[in-house]
């Protein structure tokens, strides 16, 4: 008699199946945040899932940020760490710590992603002239150098894609004048993607998606169109930290990205569970006039 455990693994590859058939030869792009980035072994997870998707013929692009990383050299050097209304405000010694912290996190990511087969290519914002920004205020208060994107020239991306390379994006970008900016990772992946029309966007950070009640973390949706999510936002269901990534959510999916998944990038293959199973581990957000794959009656 078969083993159960093997028959269980074959229907896992069924329910892949037509998620791999709808999926294959698209661009996702995925934001790599949060703890998975500082844990070695989440760390693991994460590259063998963006590996694996780039074999089975996905279009992937790694954005990734570092502000914990950041934080921890700052704090290593001395240097005072702070933040109005939640950004951090980004001196020019800042920036420049943070330029030399997101370059090393990027080539450690490019080196794994490598060690396991594939090509891999990292890259800033500023190289290709791939992120143009603006200086960002936040409520009319200088932050310094933190940026706004106001265009994307996704150009060295294609090319790189179309090299076969898997690129691997930093969130430093500039201005007209050549000046550098640091730029929030959520944002920088949301322009990227939209730029690219990407078939996915999905953000691996320390959240597992979207609560129905904030308090529980039994109550994460699993599907909501962007009309739902307005509601909710209204509503304030969705508010603090949750705003403004939902809120890149619904812009990114206005401008033709087809799907933006939300997931807790402390799970072990989050990315595969989520993309690939019907119900998912985290929420997917999808267009109004998109059908579900899930719902609570299934």
């Amino acid at each position: 008699m078969v083993n159960q455990k093997y028959l269980d693994k074959a229907e896992v590859l069924i329910e892949a199946l037509p998620y791999i058939q709808r999926f294959s030869k698209k661009v996702i792009v995925v934001k790599y945040g949060g703890s998975a980035m500082i844990d070695d072994e989440l760390k693991e997870y994460v590259i063998e899932d963006v590996v694996l998707l780039k074999l089975i013929g996905f279009k992937p692009i790694i954005v990734h940020g570092g502000g914990k990383e950041i934080s921890r050299w700052v704090d290593k050097v001395g240097m005072e760490t702070r933040f109005v209304n939640g950004l951090r405000v980004t001196d020019a010694e800042t920036m420049e710590l943070a330029e030399m912290v997101l370059a090393k996190v990027n080539k450690e990511l490019v080196t794994k992603i490598q060690a396991m087969g594939i090509k891999a290519a990292g890259i800033s914002g500023q190289d290709g002239g791939l992120l143009t920004v603006e200086k960002k205020y936040s409520d009319g208060q200088d932050i310094g150098f933190v940026g706004d994107v106001t265009r994307v020239d996704p150009k060295i991306l294609k090319d790189l894609i179309e090299k076969d390379f898997l690129p691997v994006v930093f969130p430093i970008g500039m201005d007209r004048d050549g000046i550098s900016y640091n730029i929030n990772a959520d944002e920088a992946a949301s322009a990227i993607a939209t730029a690219l029309k990407a078939e996915k966007l999905a953000y691996l950070s320390d959240v597992e998606g979207v609560r129905m009640d904030p308090e529980d973390p039994e109550s994460v949706i699993p599907e909501l169109y962007t009309g739902e999510a307005r509601e909710l936002i209204e509503n304030g269901v969705i508010s603090g930290g949750m705003l403004p990534k939902i809120q890149n959510c619904i812009e990114a999916i206005d401008k033709g990205v087809s799907r933006v998944h939300i997931m807790d990038g402390r799970i072990p293959h989050s990315l595969l569970l989520e993309i690939f199973t019907n119900k998912g581990i985290g929420t997917a957000i999808i267009k109004d006039n998109e059908e579900k794959y899930w719902n609570e009656q299934q």
